[in-house]
């Protein structure tokens, strides 16, 4: 039961980060109606519960990694931090900032991104309510953990949001293959990426930023893409013409290069 619980926890975390935050609140992949965005929103938060991530904030601190991807100004390059937790724990700071409208970023990176005062400020943001589901995961493992150890995993679930971002951030920008040359370091970390539901593409992602399907060769499969299909042939989603070009503006023009 806690090993379904947190493979459930997971799969369906990341999803929701790469569906709603990523690929419609940052990049506007797709469209769908003002209740449909609702129920998307608050199916969201959720599934995030604690680690539950602010959409003005995410949008805005991705679409500066596309615009900065391995600059000084990247928000979060590995190539300019010792590790992943130094990495995101600057990106935290900045996170905060745009969430909590402490700093203002360029305005070419502002609007767009879904905004639910209820949701993003009053529950998302408030304290009381993330030790709420942190007691909720915690009552879950006391009524159905066999052993002490598995008790280790609940870090995890209180900072699932944080931990997909290190893993995304990291890997997709350090280890992998790459199919084209973007100008910065982005790579594919996994052929079949399934955990982290397609966002470990990308070098793909960079090279086509607004292409609501991240995975580029035959043998390449991005999950939410998947579920992004059946969404649209269900008229609950509209897919958009894919388009081949990245927003915001990237710091150098992307070139074809080898294949992998």
């Amino acid at each position: 039961m806690v090993y379904a619980f947190f493979f459930s926890h997971w799969v369906l975390s990341v999803f929701f980060q790469s569906l709603f935050h990523h690929r419609y609140g940052a990049h506007r992949m797709y469209t769908m109606g003002p209740r449909t965005e609702r129920v998307l929103h608050f199916l969201t938060y959720l599934v995030q519960g604690a680690s539950y991530l602010n959409p003005r904030g995410y949008a805005i601190l991705h679409r500066e990694h596309h615009a900065f991807s391995d600059t000084e100004k990247d928000p979060h390059s590995p190539h300019y931090f010792r590790n992943a937790f130094r990495m995101m724990l600057d990106t935290k700071h900045r996170y905060d900032d745009y969430s909590y409208d402490r700093k203002q970023p360029e305005a070419r990176f502002l609007g767009g991104y879904p905004e639910w005062k209820l949701v993003d400020r009053t529950l998302g943001q408030s304290w009381v309510m993330r030790l709420v589901w942190v007691g909720l995961y915690t009552a879950f493992y006391v009524a159905f953990a066999t052993a002490w150890w598995q008790f280790l995993l609940l870090p995890i679930h209180f900072l699932m949001g944080p931990v997909h971002g290190a893993i995304v951030n990291w890997c997709g920008h350090k280890y992998g293959y790459q199919n084209f040359d973007n100008g910065d370091k982005s790579r594919n970390t996994l052929p079949f990426d399934v955990l982290c539901m397609g966002e470990l593409f990308q070098n793909n992602h960079h090279k086509w930023g607004m292409s609501p399907n991240f995975a580029a060769r035959r043998w390449e499969l991005d999950p939410t893409w998947q579920v992004m299909k059946v969404l649209a042939w269900l008229k609950v989603i509209h897919i958009a013409t894919p388009q081949r070009a990245v927003w915001p503006e990237p710091h150098t023009e992307p070139t074809v290069a080898r294949a992998a």
